[in-house]
């Protein structure tokens, strides 16, 4: 099968195949002149791989091979390319449900392969694993040079089957076997961190994310609550439109975020109205908030509508979108950037927050710092009107 035929050749072409040392040869290939006429170099290079290599690989294996290698010409971290089936469980987890050992992966600014989110009660937390760890071997197979998704494809598999993982913490290094589980929707969590105040935790958005933020408003003000906090830390993000809708329960209408793709207009995505503006709110955001978590951050902070607390978010502002291929493989491109509403782009800058908490603080100096904010908000409120 041809692996494409956009590029045409305008000149002949000579493939020169050398071999260096004692008793070498030196052959010389000439190409038809129907190969230049109609093939692109990749059609040629595919016909003499399958024809000649001594250790040729099918054809759809080269196809891999070769949009793989067209991806990394864009130098973009963040474009990526999704085999045959692992575009459907891709959506399966931002649907809130898959077959795995419950983590979130992320490449690292200097290259590795990072564990950025353990799901609770999952396989992964079972056997201790952190956010932090560096991802080493996945099944007896290096990470380096592989896409986060090929790797995550790895850790993906039928329920009761196992993998062994291999991660480095710190200075030390260790393996863990998982047993691969149906990784339920835990993405959300409410909890009172004071009599008074409850703590909405987002672990990631998925499907469902935001009527449930919604949904949680409501009941605070049923339950005459003085405050929430909504906790965003060690969150990869998801979904833009859970992020809007999330935003959403915050703001009377008006911007959350804007992006614009090539060769296309600005597009200007709104609050979608009737949300609360008056419950005191902090946000808890760190360097593992990212994406759709920061743009809810950064909506709700330059809106004026939150504290932020914590420290300077991870600064991923970038669009990525999806189109799935005719063998159903899938290319996720990176399309656009990000603004706030305030016009600040977040790609490789994130969000400095209104109070800082030291980068690895344990949770309950979130948490007090959050009550104290919280309760500063809550005495102002008591001592100002509107008439």
């Amino acid at each position: 099968m041809p692996l494409a035929r956009s590029l045409k050749i305008a000149a002949g072409v000579v493939a020169v195949l050398t071999a260096y040392g004692a008793g070498a040869a030196t052959i010389m290939l000439a190409s038809s002149g129907d190969d230049r006429r109609h093939d692109s170099v990749l059609d040629q290079a595919e016909r003499r791989i399958s024809s000649q290599a001594a250790h040729p690989v099918p054809a759809a294996q080269l196809q891999r091979a070769a949009v793989e290698g067209m991806l990394s010409a864009l130098d973009d971290r963040w474009s990526a390319y999704y085999a045959p089936g692992d575009f459907a469980r891709f959506q399966q987890v931002l649907a809130g449900s898959y077959t795995g050992v419950g983590v979130w992966v992320r490449r690292a600014t200097d290259g590795s392969l990072r564990v950025i989110s353990v799901q609770p009660q999952s396989p992964a937390a079972r056997a201790g694993l952190h956010a932090g760890d560096a991802l080493l071997k996945v099944g007896g197979r290096t990470v380096l040079g592989r896409s986060v998704a090929d790797v995550v494809s790895d850790l993906r598999g039928d329920v009761g089957t196992a993998v062994t993982v291999q991660i480095r913490r710190d200075t030390q290094t260790f393996t863990a076997r998982l047993k691969r589980a149906a990784v339920a929707d835990d993405d959300v969590s409410a909890t009172m961190v004071s009599p008074t105040i409850e703590r909405l935790r987002i672990a990631a958005f998925t499907r469902g994310v935001g009527r449930w933020i919604r949904g949680q408003v409501a009941r605070a003000h049923e339950r005459h609550l003085d405050g929430l906090v909504l906790d965003l830390r060690d969150d990869p993000g998801g979904l833009l439109d859970e992020a809007v809708e999330t935003a959403s329960a915050f703001l009377d209408g008006g911007p959350v975020v804007s992006y614009e793709e090539r060769g296309s207009s600005p597009r200007v995505l709104e609050a979608l109205g009737h949300g609360d503006t008056g419950m005191p709110l902090v946000v808890l955001v760190d360097g593992g908030t990212a994406s759709a978590a920061e743009i809810v951050a950064a909506a709700l902070q330059d809106r004026g509508r939150a504290v932020l607390i914590g420290s300077r978010t991870f600064g991923k502002g970038s669009v990525q979108a999806p189109t799935q291929l005719s063998d159903g493989s899938a290319l996720e491109l990176t399309v656009g950037h990000y603004l706030t509403p305030a016009g600040r782009s977040l790609d490789g800058v994130g969000v400095e927050p209104d109070v800082a908490v030291p980068p690895g603080s344990v949770g309950s100096a979130f948490e007090q710092r959050a009550i104290e904010v919280l309760s500063g908000l809550t005495a102002d409120a008591g001592n100002s009107g509107r008439g």
